[in-house]
């Protein structure tokens, strides 16, 4: 079963900007409850769309310098990407259908 990439301000370009597969990226925090009713449901994902999608997780408060660049102001945010572009964004703790269905639209 795959799981989730962490990435870092170091590793973001390459594994996100420079992929070339869609990527969800999870902006996240360990003192974070709702991040924590997410987390399963993107370990979930990352191993059905292993291959086709890679799903990965940023911690907010080690990696400040992605986090600000995208703005984000609450957590958990996901983020969506497709050829290196942001196309898409959900905030907060969501079902896994709305996460599911957002991945489904890059592939």
């Amino acid at each position: 079963m795959a799981h989730p990439l962490h990435v870092t301000d170091d590793t973001f370009q390459e594994e996100v900007i420079n992929s070339n597969v869609p990527v969800v990226v999870d902006f996240w925090a360990t003192w974070c409850g709702p991040c924590r009713l997410i987390a399963p449901i993107i370990e979930e994902l990352a191993g059905l769309y292993e291959g086709k999608a890679k799903l990965c997780k940023l911690d907010v408060d080690n990696n400040q310098q992605t986090a600000m660049k995208y703005g984000i102001r609450s957590i958990p945010t996901v983020l969506f990407f497709k050829d290196g572009k942001l196309v898409d964004t959900l905030i907060g703790a969501v079902p896994r259908s709305h996460i599911e269905e957002r991945l489904k639209r890059l592939l």
